[in-house]
């Protein structure tokens, strides 16, 4: 295994066309239960040069409107582009209302340990979820340095500290790692669109970039940019308009950036679009919990878990821990404690995630929050599969 490397992510802003439809497929998921959490809901959008395609299997009682729901969240974020924006842009939706199927249709928070055992998973999936100790959120550190980057760059648009910004931004950032622990800042690139050629000029929107948006992010960091560092700002030259008018979008297609940045394998499913009777997704935030907890607890300093469900069974099939050679007691000893103290049952984890219930509890809906800037390492949210409350249990088996 490798100990000295470069390893680089990337992260992008809620005007990505990918991430818009994201937002889109989750506000929808929202929409849904915070009108009845007993609904259960599939959206996955896709979009391009004025239009959106939206299409939606459910069970619900819920009226939604699809269309208003996706022009909401267009506005929300920003487009008032003359070929894209939340009034004149077309909406195609393909809907389909699925029979009601009773071992899904089950209220989590009413049910014993012996009726979570008796629901099964209704889809096959492998989902990993890692942990390690190079930032405050137990995420890989160029993840996490993307992530704040990209999230700058939205606000400095938003606060009109930059008022020239479109909604559509990429960012990256490689990390020169030493045995395996973060060095230097190799490399940054931040790509951000704009409303005119003339409006900066590539030189101006270098030097604003620079001190808006970079600056201010690696101010508190413990490691900064160095003489050697690489920074790249818009390297192709202007990024005119940017979002759906030049480039398509599509639900889950940003697997990566809404779990570790490449650092560490994720599942290929998609995250967002899909109420939590998805195994595919929530599967992927008990492992990240288990993982964090590992971390937490000081028994390992990486920690990837890896759980496999097959349909028709409650529990799953295998359950892997991977620990890169920092673990302070073997790996098969570390999946066992993961193993006897969490719960990877599909009900017991919407029971004890209360992720049925959380859209009505969050204001502005929850979901939604999660499409951009990632689903883990989250410290903005409080996220129950970010806590580290069982780190105590676990030191002391």
């Amino acid at each position: 295994m490798k100990k000295d490397f470069i390893f680089t992510s990337e992260s992008v802003t809620e005007g990505h066309p990918d991430k818009l439809c994201d937002l889109i497929s989750d506000a929808i998921v929202d929409h849904f239960l915070q009108r009845n959490p007993l609904s259960l809901i599939i959206a996955e959008c896709a979009v391009s040069t004025s239009i959106i395609f939206i299409a939606a299997r459910f069970v619900s009682d819920v009226i939604a409107d699809f269309p208003n729901i996706a022009r909401q969240v267009i506005h929300q974020i920003g487009y008032e582009q003359h070929a894209f924006n939340g009034k004149t842009c077309s909406i195609v939706t393909s809907l389909k209302e699925m029979f009601r199927d009773e071992c899904r249709c089950f209220d989590e928070r009413t049910l014993s340990d012996e009726e979570i055992e008796r629901i099964p998973v209704k889809n096959q999936a492998t989902v990993f979820g890692f942990a390690c100790n190079q930032t405050p959120a137990f995420i890989p550190l160029p993840i996490w340095l993307a992530h704040r980057l990209s999230r700058k760059l939205t606000s400095a648009r938003l606060q009109r500290t930059l008022p020239y910004l479109e909604p559509d931004g990429k960012t990256q950032v490689g990390i020169e790692y030493r045995n395996r622990n973060p060095f230097r800042i190799h490399s940054i690139t931040v790509v951000a669109s704009q409303k005119r050629p003339e409006d900066p000029t590539l030189q101006k929107l270098e030097r604003d970039i620079r001190e808006a948006v970079i600056e201010p992010v690696f101010r508190d960091e413990p490691i900064k940019p160095d003489k050697r560092t690489r920074i790249f700002v818009n390297p192709d030259g202007p990024l005119i308009v940017g979002g759906p008018s030049v480039h398509s979008g599509l639900t889950g297609r940003k697997n990566a950036i809404d779990t570790y940045g490449e650092y560490a394998r994720h599942s290929g499913a998609a995250l967002s679009g899909k109420d939590p009777t998805r195994i595919d997704r929530v599967g992927a935030y008990a492992a990240r919990y288990a993982a964090k907890n590992v971390v937490a607890a000081g028994i390992a300093d990486e920690c990837e878990v890896q759980i496999s469900y097959t349909i028709g069974l409650s529990r799953p099939v295998s359950i892997q821990v991977e620990t890169f050679g920092t673990g302070k007691i073997p790996d098969d000893e570390i999946a066992g404690l993961v193993e006897r103290h969490f719960d990877f049952r599909l009900a017991g984890i919407i029971k004890q995630f209360n992720l049925r219930h959380l859209p009505s509890l969050v204001r502005g809906g929850f979901y939604k929050k999660l499409a951009a800037y990632g689903h883990v390492g989250r410290m903005d949210m409080g996220l129950p599969w970010e806590l580290t409350d069982k780190a105590n249990l676990l030191k002391r088996i």
